[in-house]
């Protein structure tokens, strides 16, 4: 019990632990609001307030965020020039996101003309959906190759004795890439999820605005994140 309050604790200590959080809140809202809207009214209009209140403060909380992005490609560009090309495009992407996130923010509460805030939010979302197409390429090759070097070290393993030295180093090298690609499927869940929400702003449809796909992409991307951030 004391074990689970203290990672409770470092997690909240975090930026992207309290966004993960209010994620949450704001996705539940959501669902709550569009769930009970015919039958109580009043429960579904106080639903509605909180995930305003929940969208709104998380992009208070991300003031500079986008400054994130540089210092990912400032301390790994990528292995390669292929992994540097999708470096760049990725956190280019997410750094406009964040960027034009500010002014729609300001928009919204509005600082500054209301009107712009369709405008921002195309913008934005436009740049959150580039930057995880390409997180979701680079993702899904590095798993494969992951998965191709696991089995390759699983098949020398099994033409040497358990109890050798190389064998013991060999299973400690597949439970870290096994561990690895378990954070990597949390990050393509959370992309995804998050990508479904930037279309439902760059092109509406049916589909993607639905409040239901939104509530849920919207808990599926904080539940990931939440997963991923958790202290171990």
């Amino acid at each position: 019990m004391n074990d689970t309050v203290d990672k409770l604790v470092i997690f909240l200590a975090k930026r992207d632990g309290i966004d993960k959080l209010v994620k949450t809140f704001q996705y539940v809202s959501k669902l709550v609001h569009w769930h009970i809207e015919a039958t109580n009214p009043a429960a579904a209009q106080r639903a509605k307030q909180w995930e305003v209140a929940s969208g709104l403060s998380r992009k208070a909380f991300r003031s500079g965020r986008f400054l994130t992005g540089f210092n990912a490609l400032r301390r790994n560009p990528g292995s390669t020039p292929f992994f540097r090309f999708l470096a760049i495009f990725a956190n280019a992407g997410e750094m406009v996101y964040f960027f034009f996130d500010h002014f729609l923010w300001l928009s919204r509460i509005g600082v500054i003309d209301t009107g712009l805030a369709r405008k921002m939010s195309f913008i934005s979302a436009f740049g959150e959906a580039l930057g995880y197409v390409f997180f979701l390429i680079s993702d899904f090759i590095i798993i494969n190759e992951g998965l191709l070097e696991q089995r390759n070290l699983q098949k020398c393993i099994l033409v040497e004795e358990s109890s050798t030295e190389k064998a013991a180093e060999r299973m400690e090298t597949v439970k870290k890439i096994r561990a690895d690609r378990i954070m990597r499927l949390m990050a393509v869940a959370a992309n995804v999820a998050d990508l479904v929400i930037a279309v439902a702003d760059i092109e509406p449809n049916p589909l993607c605005n639905h409040t239901v796909t939104l509530g849920i992409s919207g808990l599926v991307s904080a539940w990931a994140g939440w997963y991923r951030n958790w202290p171990t």
